[in-house]
């Protein structure tokens, strides 16, 4: 059979969950590298100058984030991968290897069913009080979180001591320290002074392996 009568993994139409999806048009198996996230690279400057003017409640976006210094808008020169939808049980996941994106079927994939894969969304403390309601989720799994964005992360209670545990703590410290300093001086007393020769290691360096996708991004905030 010739590559131009392959089947196609997966075909493009109206999703229940939002606006446009991507479906497979046949089975697809597990760790199968579906397609690649494309678009203009631009930096985190420019998606920002770019988007600057996105409206709060617009939660439509083809940003994704790669890194801390690449930012692909896939409104600008992308490809169907655009289109996948979010999903909070996903079957596809994001894979960022030598800093190009692809996505990844992470179970078997039914002819028919819809491509997904969690944006990651990360909440800012500049958010209004509905941003869950403009992020909704619709994907309708019995694990939907209701929204796209992560869930918040828990406040770290501060450990709260008192002048006295502070002050017996640091006294306890400066002991120790003296302690260490006299065992050093006594130990090294009488004894040449020797300069051990470099530790040089013969592990060769390892290649970097692919990563879990930055995630999706959102401008105009």
């Amino acid at each position: 059979m010739k590559s131009s009568d392959a089947v196609p993994l997966y075909r493009v139409r109206r999703s229940k969950i939002h606006g446009t999806g991507v479906f497979a048009a046949s089975d697809i198996k597990k760790g199968t590298r579906i397609s690649e996230y494309v678009g203009d690279r631009i930096s985190h400057a420019e998606a920002d100058r770019r988007y600057a003017d996105k409206a709060d409640d617009d939660n439509h976006t083809f940003l994704f984030t790669v890194d801390n210094r690449i930012v692909i808008d896939g409104g600008v020169g992308g490809n169907d991968a655009k289109y996948i939808n979010h999903s909070c049980d996903p079957n596809c996941e994001t894979v960022i290897d030598k800093r190009r994106v692809f996505i990844e079927a992470i179970r078997d994939i039914r002819k028919g069913d819809e491509l997904g894969y969690d944006y990651l969304i990360e909440r800012d403390d500049s958010d209004p009080p509905d941003v869950d309601v403009i992020w909704a989720c619709r994907c309708g799994s019995p694990k939907c979180r209701g929204t796209m964005l992560l869930p918040r992360k828990p406040k770290r209670k501060k450990a709260k001591k008192t002048a006295k545990k502070k002050a017996k703590k640091k006294a306890k410290s400066t002991a120790k320290a003296k302690g260490k300093a006299v065992a050093k001086k006594t130990s090294t007393k009488g004894r040449a002074k020797t300069q051990s020769a470099p530790v040089v290691s013969k592990k060769k360096k390892k290649s970097t392996p692919p990563r879990k996708g930055g995630g999706t991004t959102r401008r105009g905030r």
